[in-house]
């Protein structure tokens, strides 16, 4: 037939009925490996010794200062900081507070039974404490949890309140030393200051004296008196300036005028109240004038004496508005003066500064030195009082105990239930984690895609375990189901032509099943109606004639010898189409007697009288007479043992039929347990679970008695497994 094509699909890749698959073939391993793990987790949690656990709480806050609040400063809140609890963690575990706890719970007398009844040093004792004590944090609060652990439960809360107790004094006393030894830091330094201090001012009074200073000398600055009045002529400057800008200004614009432009702008730039008196009565006379000459004519005398007032008024608003601008520029040269004043007094004070600080330079640097030590020195002597009255005042420590450890009443360790509940999860996970890995060292076949993956041919049946004697189990036997598919598959399948009439059963290693496969494929056969031959070729380990019930003094071997003509060695059966021709008599060398002329005489013979010829063969890879039977028959059929031999092995069983010439046509997947591997159901399931419910039917109505007849019959044809028996 044509070879399957080898392909990689589904290769790496397991569906999960796959994975089902395998927990149920490896279930034996499985439970051994729970039930060891889960047994031994429960043993040795009822052999630990029991141990309570005690439990104390403490609220910790990093040290501050109460002197701030008292003295009105404010202080702003306190920067979150993510060590600073991982932090008191180690001081709570640090080998002062340990110590104290070690000396006031008397460990190094109590844990003395751990050294044989001697007692323990502090070292060891605080080593021992450190590994029985946990210290964790209250979910996400400034809370500390201190959990002792010791065999007698009055141990552990005396563990437990002494160790919060210990670390609340630790803190006391740490943060008292500190400022203590702050406050003495602090006056050392205040006391050098005060020295430096007398001394620069006795030189600062030497210096004042021989130059002459006056003491209204500020410290900031080298004089108080000169820059103010720098600073005020300067201002005076400015100001003059700007008046001196705008009426400069203002006269040169209105000299740019002339007098008519000058009576209407004038007022409006320069007021004059003069002025403003006369150009109001010019306008009225101009208006008397411009009424009476509608009614009188320009000889009028009263029109004439109109027009003299008139030309009188505006000289008088001419001759007004020349003073106004002679006024004013007597005002701006006033104005310039004045800058130029201010400018010269500028100058000089100025230039008098600078003399003062040339002078008294080493006097005003010497000042300013001793009031900046004098500041320093006050700010020293203001934080050793805070410090001091901080000391002095009483005040919350900065550890509280919130919980103190009460008695407990039930160990802590072991936990038997999460114990046992681990052994039991564990067990499972490392039985089903063995199964896989010893799966996956499996290089054994295991499914029909392993062997046509290795093989390159095509699956012709699935034969399930405990397979025996077809002759046995009756034409009604759910194992003869399988052989059936195994026969149609070969004939439709396998077989190239009707001529191909010659078989062979062959496998790769002893007790893989192959002689009994054959034995029941010829029943099946015979069952048919077919005139079937079975020749057991097997000259090695015979045992075809087990089945048969027969002797196997004379057989193949004397027929090839010529010692008897060959209707001698032909055997009948219960089954009237069905014959045996056993091994004989093993010769000394069976190969010079398959590889003759008569045996393939034999074969020819043979396949001109039955139609269907079956010949066993030994184990292909234990010696070359498999080989040699492969060569002369029509086609062969390679039995694969379900996870027995390496697929290295099987593949190495096919090259050898091949390299001989011989046919093979399929392979047959042997010892399947259907009930465990759901992979195989859908092969001969179906059939099984009809055949046993019909068959529970027919033997609750009634006692076939021909049948049991019959089994009593061929009962004496059971034999055992491969090559020694029929079922495996």
């Amino acid at each position: 037939m044509d070879k399957i094509p080898s392909t990689d699909q589904s290769s790496d890749k397991l569906h999960i009925l796959d994975y089902w698959r395998i927990i149920r073939v490896r279930l034996v391993t499985i439970l051994l490996v729970f039930l060891l793990t889960a047994v031994t987790t429960t043993v040795v949690t009822f052999l630990i010794p029991p141990t309570y656990m005690s439990l104390s709480r403490i609220s910790i806050e990093k040290d501050t200062s109460d002197i701030a609040p008292l003295l009105g400063m404010q202080s702003g809140p306190a920067a979150f900081d993510p060590y600073f609890i991982q932090t008191e963690f180690e001081k709570i575990q640090s080998q002062k507070v340990l110590a104290k706890v070690v000396a006031k719970c008397e460990l190094t007398e109590e844990w003395s039974r751990i050294n044989g009844g001697k007692p323990l040093n502090e070292i060891e004792a605080r080593k021992i404490l450190k590994k029985a004590i946990d210290i964790r944090q209250f979910r996400n609060t400034s809370i500390i949890e201190l959990r002792a652990y010791d065999r007698e439960p009055l141990m552990a809360q005396k563990i437990a309140n002494a160790l919060a107790e210990e670390y609340q004094s630790h803190r006391t006393d740490a943060q008292k030393t500190r400022v203590e030894l702050g406050i003495k830091a602090l006056t050392g330094k205040m006391d050098k200051y005060n020295v430096d201090i007398a001394a620069m001012q006795a030189d600062v009074d030497k210096l004042r004296v021989d130059l002459g200073i006056s003491d209204a000398a500020g410290e900031e600055s080298y004089s108080i008196i000169e820059p103010e009045i720098v600073r005020r002529y300067e201002s005076g400057l400015i100001d003059a300036r700007g008046v001196y800008t705008s009426m400069s200004t203002l006269l040169n614009g209105l000299k740019l005028q002339s007098l008519e432009e000058l009576r209407d702008s004038i007022s409006t730039a320069y007021p004059d109240g003069q002025l403003d008196v006369l150009i109001r009565e010019l306008y009225t006379g101009q208006q008397t004038l411009a009424n009476s000459s509608i009614d009188l004519g320009e000889e009028h005398p009263r029109i004439k004496g109109l027009k003299k007032v008139v030309a009188t008024l505006e000289q008088q608003i001419d001759d007004r508005i020349q003073g106004v601008l002679a006024g004013l520029e007597l005002k701006v040269s006033s104005a310039f003066a004045q800058v130029e004043q201010l400018q010269r007094d500028v100058t000089d004070a100025k230039k008098r500064e600078s003399d003062m600080r040339e002078t008294g330079r080493e006097y005003f640097d010497a000042k300013r030195e001793l009031s900046n030590i004098t500041r320093i020195r006050d700010t020293i002597l203001f934080r050793i009082m805070q410090e001091q009255v901080d000391l002095a005042l009483p005040k919350d420590s900065t550890v509280e105990i919130t919980d103190v450890a009460d008695m407990p009443l039930k160990a802590v360790r072991p936990n038997i239930p999460l114990n046992i509940t681990l052994g039991v999860v564990v067990g499972l996970i490392l039985g089903v984690g063995l199964a896989f890995f010893i799966e996956y060292l499996d290089t054994s076949v295991k499914t029909i895609d392993d062997v046509e993956r290795a093989l390159g041919a095509a699956v012709l049946g699935v034969i399930p375990q405990n397979v025996g004697s077809l002759l046995d189990e009756g034409d009604e036997s759910p194992h003869a189901e399988a052989y059936r598919v195994l026969r149609t598959n070969i004939l439709f399948a396998g077989r190239k032509d009707e001529s191909q009439t010659t078989f062979s059963v062959v496998s790769g290693g002893a007790g893989e099943g192959k002689t009994t496969t054959m034995f029941n494929l010829a029943v099946v056969f015979a069952q048919m109606g077919d005139r079937i031959l079975i020749v057991d070729s097997d000259l090695r380990r015979p045992s075809m004639h087990r089945y048969m019930n027969v002797s196997n003094n004379i057989g193949l071997t004397n027929y090839l010898l010529g010692q008897v003509t060959i209707d001698k060695v032909i055997q009948t059966t219960n089954i009237p189409s069905l014959h045996f021709i056993p091994s004989g008599k093993l010769p000394s060398s069976s190969m010079g007697i398959l590889s003759s002329a008569k045996m393939k005489e034999f074969v020819a013979e043979m396949k001109s009288r039955y139609d269907y010829v079956f010949l066993d063969a030994p184990p292909i890879m234990g010696v070359s007479d498999a080989s040699v039977l492969a060569s002369m028959v029509d086609m062969c059929v390679l039995v694969v043992q379900y996870r027995k031999y390496p697929q290295m092995m099987t593949q190495r069983a096919k090259e050898m039929v091949t390299k001989v010439g011989g046919e093979l046509v399929g392979v047959v997947l042997n010892n399947i347990n259907i009930s465990q591997d759901s992979y195989y159901y859908y092969y001969s399931g179906y059939y099984y679970d009809n055949y046993y419910k019909s068959r529970e039917n027919e033997e609750s109505a009634t006692d076939d008695a021909s049948s049991t007849k019959k089994t009593k019959l061929l009962a004496s044809a059971k034999t055992g497994g491969e090559d020694e028996k029929p079922k495996y």
